[in-house]
């Protein structure tokens, strides 16, 4: 199965990294110029959230994952804004 883009909106910051840390698998950065950054290098991190990020939040973002389970951790994040610790209280 082909990797399916997630589109978060209003996204704190350290909980998302916290998530992003929890994910197995590859996760990208999706810009609307068409570049894919890795989430999972620090340095990616640095280099596309800073752009993305207005008053501590991210605006919008697209992230596409390698594995199923690191996308549906990725939309429940979004979806119920808890973080990683929180997930078994969902």
């Amino acid at each position: 199965m082909s990797p399916q883009m997630v589109e978060l909106h209003d996204v704190d910051v350290p909980a998302f990294l916290k998530v992003l840390d929890s994910c197995e698998g590859e996760v990208y950065l999706m810009t609307r110029d068409g570049d894919r950054l890795n989430l999972k290098s620090k340095l990616c991190q640095l280099v596309g959230l800073t752009a993305l990020i207005e008053g501590g939040k991210i605006a919008e973002a697209f992230v596409m994952c390698e594995r199923e389970a690191d996308e549906s951790k990725l939309f429940r994040f979004n979806l119920y804004k808890k973080g990683v610790e929180e997930e078994d209280d969902i």
